[in-house]
């Protein structure tokens, strides 16, 4: 099972980092250690002084794919859950600087939360309408919204797929809105899906 993140896939998140409009989906991988599941606490590494939070629309892939045609790429996922890319922002902003890789920011240990639940993609009445939002100590501090993205659900998987073979379980976190910011000990993080809360846990 793969975690392939989309990032700058908000244009207003992509400005509040100071990054460059993407042409193409810009994408990266998680290992299946980095999930973070069943609300369970989220505990800030030592050696990081600054997570940050990045809610996001998570694809589970439903079949097995390369190479597909956008025309066809709604038929591999049947299913829409939350989930939250953290993202050890000192650490990436270190190695970004120095023209260097930044796994070590986003592929650690429990760093891509996923909800305890998928909400069915039928469920939905437009795709490209879908509200989410990511609540800290009870105040709003991401508000995000499908139509927002500057590649679709489809886009996405066609243009993953032409690199990369995506299997049966496979999670696509599809990016996060503006709003991104730190999370302390003791914050407590709700996400909302629709009006569905997926997410509810604490950081530790």
């Amino acid at each position: 099972m793969k975690i392939i993140c989309i990032g700058r896939n908000y244009a207003a998140h992509a400005k509040e980092l100071n990054n460059e409009i993407p042409e193409e989906p810009v994408f990266f991988m998680k290992p299946d250690s980095s999930l973070l599941r069943n609300n369970e606490p989220f505990y800030i590494p030592e050696w990081t002084q600054e997570v940050h939070h990045e809610i996001e629309l998570v694809l589970r892939i439903n079949r097995l794919g390369k190479n597909i045609e956008e025309r066809f790429a709604h038929r591999y996922f049947d299913e829409i859950g939350l989930g939250i890319d953290f993202t050890a922002r000192d650490i990436q902003n270190k190695l970004k600087a120095k023209g260097l890789p930044w796994e070590k920011a986003k592929a650690f240990d429990r760093a891509a939360v996923i909800g305890g639940s998928f909400l069915p993609k039928s469920g939905f009445p437009d795709l490209k309408a879908i509200h989410f939002r990511l609540d800290i100590n009870g105040k709003t501090v991401q508000d995000g919204n499908s139509g927002l993205m500057l590649f679709s659900f489809d886009q996405i998987i066609a243009n993953v797929s032409k690199y990369v073979t995506l299997k049966i379980g496979d999670l696509i976190y599809t990016g996060t809105p503006a709003g991104v910011g730190p999370v302390i000990d003791g914050d407590v993080l709700e996400g909302y899906l629709a009006d569905n809360k997926l997410l509810d846990f604490v950081v530790k």
